[in-house]
């Protein structure tokens, strides 16, 4: 989310690595591998698996089987990183509205924990000198703060609000919570690119790849002349999907890395 030709691409995938190590250790060998070969579900139409059951006289009844994580997501991770798309493996929500979609872009955008994320690109970007043009010092650090905040926000109306409502899909995060780390794991990293449309059917994500391309168009209007370039727009199209990738997978996995550090269970959140 930031102009910087010389980003370094590990950041990202460093990351993805570090809290694969952390979450993997809250999850069994056994869990593992007993991950199913077949293709990866969508959730919520498949967030619960089928049981057949036989009962007295032979006749048979369709059950569903609880998720195996039922942990609740919360509106913020460890209170300082929005999660606000997130919603508890096996809940079954009613369409998305276009107001839902506006409410929920602008309380990634403006709640106090967006912040966070703002100012961890920041720090990065301000050591590594990714826009000279900016200078150096504390004026510079504000430079680059607000300029990755804009990004931040106006990536955040593409890929929640604006696409989705034209595309009519739905921007939630349906936490798959039921397999093994790896089935997880690749659910929630393929969820930029598949996604589902309000009436529940399985899409391809255009509103997260096509919305942050777009922002990173509109990204050339408040940077130096220098820095509109091509190079530069795909590099902060790349990092903008880059750190939403990795958004998920932290949501997937977020209320077990919590149970494994704080030995408790997540409070629910409040109802929507």
């Amino acid at each position: 989310m930031t102009k910087n030709p010389g980003r370094s691409p590990f950041l990202t995938l460093f990351l993805v690595v570090f809290l694969g190590h952390i979450t993997s250790s809250t999850v069994s060998a056994q869990d593992i591998g007993q991950a199913p070969a077949d293709s990866l579900p969508d959730a919520p139409l498949n967030a619960r698996s089928s049981l057949s059951i036989v009962m007295p006289g032979g006749q048979q009844v369709s059950a569903t089987a609880p998720p195996e994580h039922v942990d609740p997501q919360q509106k913020r991770i460890f209170g300082i990183i929005p999660n606000f798309r997130a919603v508890t493996a096996g809940t079954k929500l009613p369409p998305q509205t276009v107001k839902d979609k506006f409410i929920t872009a602008s309380q990634d955008s403006f709640d106090y924990s967006s912040l966070t994320l703002a100012a961890a690109v920041t720090l990065e970007t301000y050591v590594a000198n990714s826009t000279p043009e900016f200078g150096s010092g504390g004026v510079a650090f504000g430079r680059y703060f607000w300029h990755n905040y804009v990004d931040e926000v106006s990536e955040n109306y593409f890929v929640e609000f604006i696409f989705p409502a034209i595309a009519h899909e739905d921007t939630r995060y349906y936490s798959l919570g039921r397999g093994g780390f790896a089935k997880r794991a690749g659910y929630s990293l393929s969820r930029a690119f598949i996604t589902q449309t309000d009436s529940g059917r399985r899409t391809f994500n255009a509103s997260e790849i096509i919305g942050a391309g777009a922002a990173a168009g509109v990204s050339n209007l408040y940077y130096p002349r220098p820095e509109r370039t091509i190079t530069n727009t795909a590099d902060q199209w790349a990092t903008s999907v880059g750190i939403d990738v990795l958004s998920f997978f932290v949501r997937e996995f977020y209320p077990d890395i919590y149970h494994s550090i704080f030995h408790e269970k997540l409070a629910p959140a409040s109802a929507p």
